[in-house]
């Protein structure tokens, strides 16, 4: 092994003639190599996994996506006329007054948060709120949760009748092949 440079694939833009991915793989790709002399040959990469593959292909992508950005920015740059720079910073020994209103005089108006959070808190239907500012509701004033006839199986919808079986439907045979039911 001398180190000495066999072959080079010079990418200046993706996809190209010099990198291609395989139209029928994502995990293979096409390099053109080169050597000093000007010869040209075609070579296949593949990666074993297809992770390293994508990888590979969105880090060309990048690449070339920052070298376009870079190149449009000193492009912009170029074309800019020099302008002088401002200096917005304080001069020496100078002083900044700022006069805001009234800030002892409070709108007690808005209701007052529950519980003394940041975010006011309303107590919740039935309930009441002691002097303490906690919210406390009754048993008797607590709504009773209504259970619908589909409530175990989550479908609460008025609409929904519950699939016929053999006991609600005495009319289904069990035994007919045609009913749909198997018999275990």
């Amino acid at each position: 092994v001398t180190g000495e440079l066999f072959a080079e694939a010079p990418v200046e833009s993706y996809p190209s003639v010099t990198i291609e991915s395989v139209t029928d793989s994502s995990r293979y790709f096409v390099l053109c190599i080169q050597d000093g002399s000007g010869r040209r040959a075609f070579i296949g990469v593949g990666f074993h996994d297809r992770e390293d593959a994508f990888d590979f292909n969105v880090a060309l992508q990048d690449h070339f996506k920052w070298v376009k950005q870079d190149a449009e920015v000193s492009k912009q740059e170029q074309e800019l006329e020099p302008c002088p720079k401002l200096d917005l910073g304080f001069k020496e020994g100078e002083t900044v007054q700022l006069q805001i209103g009234n800030m002892k005089r409070r709108d007690r108006s808005r209701p007052r948060a529950v519980g003394g959070g940041a975010v006011p808190l309303l107590p919740p239907p039935g309930g009441r709120i002691d002097r303490a500012g906690s919210s406390s509701i009754r048993a008797a004033e607590a709504p009773m949760p209504q259970r619908g006839r589909d409530t175990d199986l989550g479908t609460d919808h008025p609409d929904m009748d519950p699939a016929p079986t053999p006991l609600s439907n005495p009319s289904i045979d069990v035994d007919s092949p045609q009913s749909g039911w198997v018999q275990f």
